[in-house]
């Protein structure tokens, strides 16, 4: 089990997804996203999440075409011959989503996940990641629902958070007659053994770590599950740490 505690000097915000049915790119999200960033002026984005289909190029510019809207420059981590020296030097990072194993790998082989973690956990640099980006701030990617199309040399993530996360989480449907897995009996598969927690967070949801403080946020409850024990929902506000040792 994981100390359950985080960096109270890191400042986090992260996203189940980056789009609402109906909604534009990070919009539904807008006025959170501004709070979080309040002074800074350019984003590093990492689009190491894309498989081929949408270059890094194109994503990047997808991005920054939100954030241009809100008086913040994004340059991809792609674009840098350095990328060290871009970690160290960016005010703040955002991961986008995609493939979560395509995303540690790449990371792993640029030797830069502990550099991220020592950057965000030091609160030199802001963290905010959406659904592939946000897993890679848990513990470990044990709990994506991504396909392995790559495999990482291990499923170690940020370890940002004291627990693990499982984005666009499904709720069971009444009365369905799909016999295959729900998301619920995946992670319960997943406790059989491991003991880190996991957060489903339904869509429109997120976590913000603030100024010491962790917090759930958008209108929906999320599901914390923990080993052998009933999944609990947590309300929107702040979050007990205490019932991640329960």
């Amino acid at each position: 089990m994981p100390e359950v505690s985080f960096s109270k000097s890191a400042n986090l915000l992260l996203l189940s997804t980056s789009t609402l049915h109906g909604g534009e790119y990070l919009q539904y999200a807008r006025e959170e996203i501004i709070d979080q960033l309040k002074g800074v002026s350019e984003l590093l984005f990492i689009p190491f999440a894309r498989p081929s289909g949408i270059t890094h190029e194109a994503y990047t510019s997808r991005v920054a075409g939100f954030f241009e809207q809100i008086g913040i420059q994004v340059k991809g981590l792609h674009q840098y011959h350095q990328a060290e020296e871009a970690i160290r030097k960016a005010q703040a990072i955002f991961t986008g989503g995609g493939n979560t194993f395509l995303l540690l790998k790449t990371l792993q082989e640029m030797n830069l996940l502990s550099l991220i973690r020592e950057q965000v956990n030091s609160g030199k640099t802001i963290y905010m990641g959406s659904s592939a980006g946000t897993n890679l701030a848990g513990q470990t990617i044990n709990n994506t629902n991504d396909m392995p199309i790559v495999w990482p040399e291990d499923l170690n993530a940020l370890g940002l958070v004291p627990f693990n996360f499982n984005p666009h989480y499904l709720d069971p449907v009444e009365g369905s007659t799909h016999m295959g897995e729900t998301r619920e009996t995946r992670i319960m598969e997943f406790h059989s053994f491991s003991t880190i927690p996991v957060v489903g967070l339904r869509e429109g949801s997120f976590i913000q770590v603030k100024e010491g403080q962790m917090l759930l946020k958008g209108p929906l409850t999320a599901r914390l599950f923990r080993k052998s024990q009933t999944p609990l929902e947590l309300s929107p506000g702040l979050i007990n740490l205490s019932l991640l040792n329960s």
